[in-house]
C-alpha cells in the first residue's frame, strides 16, 4: 500500500529531476526560482495527495491513536517492508534530485532527500495509527528510513555505491484477487502494489568492483530477489502461512548498455530505469530449488 501512496505524492517531482543525480558537484548556486518551483510543487503534491488518501485508504472512521499488535510482522511475511525501503529510497532520491535541480549541492540535497523520505513515511505511520485496520508499525518506520537514507550511506562509501535496489513484478498468480474476495472485498485488476506475491525485491551487486579483473561485462550485474509465494491463507479474515522466496539472478545496467545514449534526457530516463529489475535468467533456490531461464 505504501508504493501506491508514494507515487501520488511524488509524481510531480520527475519534471524537476536533473538528468543524473550523481553527477552534481558540491558546490552551492541556487536559483530562487527554480527553488520556488520546486516547493510549489511539494506543496501541491502533499495537499492533492493527502486529500485523495483520505477518501480513499483513511476513510473509515477513526480511532484512538494504536500501535501495531504484531501482525504486521506476519502480513506479507515481511515482503511489504522491501516496499517500504523501496518507497523511501524512491522518495528520497526524487526529492534530493528535485532539489538538486535548483542549485543545492550535492550532499545537502541527499540529506534533504533523507529528511523527507523520512517525514513522508512518518506522516503515514501517524495517520494510521488513527485506522481501524492499521496501526503504527514501527518496522515499516525504520525500514523506510533505512531506505531514505541509502543514498546517504552510499554517498559515504564507494563500496555501498556500487550496491543498488531494484523491483519488479509480473502477474503470476491471482492469490491476492482471491484472498480479498474471500474477505469480501473488490480490489482493482489493477491493485499491484498489494499484490505482494507478484513483487520482487533485488539487491543488485556490481561485480566488477567487488571482483576486479574478473573479465565479466561491466554493464552485467548480479542480483539476489525476494519475494513471497501465492500459499498464503485466511484465519479470522488475516493472511497468514505462506513461505519467502529467495532468488539469484543475473541483472542489467541500463545507464552501462545505454552509455552511447548520452543526451541529458537520455540521462535522466537511464538513471530512473535502473531502479527497475528486468527479464534475465535466475535460480530460486529457497523454499526449492528451480532454474528460469527468463525470470519476470
Amino acid at each position: 500500500m505504501y508504493l501506491n501512496r508514494l507515487f501520488y505524492i511524488i509524481f510531480l517531482f520527475f519534471y524537476f529531476n536533473v538528468s543524473n543525480a550523481k553527477d552534481t558537484l558540491n558546490t552551492d548556486s541556487i536559483n530562487n526560482y527554480k527553488l520556488t518551483a520546486v516547493s510549489s510543487s511539494l506543496v501541491l503534491a502533499l495537499s492533492g495527495s493527502y486529500f485523495y488518501i483520505e477518501n480513499s485508504w483513511w476513510s473509515e472512521e477513526s480511532v484512538a491513536f494504536n500501535f501495531d499488535a504484531g501482525k504486521d510482522l506476519q502480513y506479507a511475511l515481511n515482503v511489504d517492508k522491501a516496499g517500504h525501503f523501496m518507497g523511501g529510497l524512491f522518495a528520497s532520491d526524487v526529492f534530493s534530485s528535485s532539489v538538486r535541480w535548483s542549485g543545492v549541492n550535492k550532499r545537502k540535497s541527499i540529506l534533504y532527500g533523507a529528511i523527507f523520505g523520512t517525514g513522508l513515511q512518518l506522516a503515514i505511520e501517524v495517520k494510521d495509527a488513527y485506522a481501524p485496520y492499521w496501526g503504527f508499525s514501527k518496522w515499516d518506520l525504520i525500514t523506510g528510513s533505512m531506505g531514505s537514507f541509502w543514498p546517504l550511506a552510499q554517498n559515504y562509501s564507494k563500496n555501498l555505491e556500487h550496491v543498488n535496489f531494484k523491483f519488479s513484478y509480473y502477474k503470476r498468480s491471482n492469490s491476492y484477487w482471491d484472498l480479498e474476495l474471500q474477505r469480501g472485498k473488490n480490489p482493482s485488476q489493477f491493485s499491484w502494489h498489494d499484490d505482494y506475491p507478484n513483487q520482487t525485491y533485488w539487491m543488485s551487486f556490481d561485480v566488477n568492483h567487488f571482483f576486479q579483473n574478473c573479465c565479466w561485462p561491466d554493464w552485467l550485474n548480479i542480483a539476489v530477489g525476494f519475494g513471497i509465494d501465492d500459499t498464503q491463507y485466511l484465519i479470522n479474515d488475516s493472511k497468514t502461512g505462506g513461505n519467502n522466496e529467495w532468488y539469484i539472478a543475473l541483472d542489467y545496467d541500463t545507464r552501462k548498455i545505454l552509455k552511447k545514449w548520452n543526451s541529458g534526457f537520455a540521462k535522466k530516463i537511464k538513471y530512473w530505469l535502473n531502479y527497475f529489475h528486468f527479464p534475465s535468467p535466475a535460480v530460486r533456490f529457497s523454499p526449492k530449488f528451480k532454474f528460469y531461464p527468463l525470470y519476470i
